[in-house]
């Protein structure tokens, strides 16, 4: 007998995990989503209404994943997992708790490397050769529960979030197809996480960004590389604009901005 399933999303990783359940003729017992008026600058927002009514599937719209709506709803419908994806605030142990089998997630790094926030721009401006998705219980910690699964991806420097968000969808979807009639059927094995190799990444704000004129060209090149679309941009400050910058190349000789060693030059940028 298959579970009875939720699914907790307001971004678009969240939005193609449901798509692919669909695709292989599962189904939802409910989803939940943020109101309508919540986090809309939020990088890869989405709307689930269409696809709720497509499917047929009670769509909740909430503040708080720990309201207590949330709580009532999900014994309402007699909920065994909840899947939680792409959600910025912190499920609490009741929350946790209601669900009959527990909460899944998943994380966008190799878990237990690059718990918390900002992932795919970390992975970026840290220079790795690989990251990944890592399918997970959720527990009172952050990114902290034991390991259903991971796919992995390559990177390279000229990787850019645009690039990476657009594979980590896909990590997120294979592992949904990989983990789908397991979760189903009960099989999961767990594996803990191994602390000796545990490592936090800090949240990462807009105004982080910003580009200075004591950077290295490999830092500023990087930045460019790690926060383009999806996510806000970065951008530096001359005397009479803000230049949002998209994408930039780098020499040693010439160029647009001036840094430590060398110079960046957008090639496609806004001026705001």
């Amino acid at each position: 007998m298959n579970k009875r399933i939720a699914f907790a999303t307001c971004v678009q990783l969240g939005m193609s995990c449901i798509e692919q359940i669909y695709k292989m003729n599962g189904s939802l017992e409910l989803m939940i989503t943020l109101k309508d008026e919540r986090a809309k600058n939020k990088s890869g927002r989405i709307y689930l209404d269409n696809l709720a009514e497509k499917n047929n599937c009670f769509l909740l719209k909430i503040d708080n994943i720990n309201d207590q709506i949330v709580i009532d709803t999900l014994i309402q419908h007699r909920i065994d997992w909840l899947f939680i994806i792409g959600w910025s605030q912190i499920a609490k142990k009741e929350l946790l708790n209601t669900p009959k089998s527990g909460c899944l997630g998943m994380h966008p790094t190799l878990l237990p490397v690059g718990r918390g926030r900002a992932a795919i721009p970390w992975a970026i401006l840290k220079g790795l050769d690989e990251t990944g998705v890592t399918l997970f219980r959720l527990d009172e910690g952050v990114d902290t529960g034991d390991i259903v699964g991971f796919e992995k991806i390559k990177m390279d420097h000229q990787t850019t979030a645009t690039d990476l968000y657009d594979g980590i969808n896909k990590l997120h979807v294979a592992l949904i197809e990989k983990y789908w009639d397991v979760i189903n059927k009960d099989q999961i094995t767990f594996i803990k996480q191994d602390e000796t190799q545990a490592s936090e990444w800090m949240g990462r704000r807009p105004e982080d960004g910003e580009i200075f004129n004591t950077m290295t060209m490999s830092d500023a090149e990087r930045l460019v590389r790690a926060v383009t679309h999806p996510y806000p941009g970065a951008f530096y400050k001359d005397q009479q604009h803000t230049i949002r910058i998209w994408s930039a190349n780098v020499n040693k000789q010439y160029g647009t901005i001036k840094l430590a060693d060398g110079y960046l030059t957008p090639l496609t940028f806004d001026l705001e």
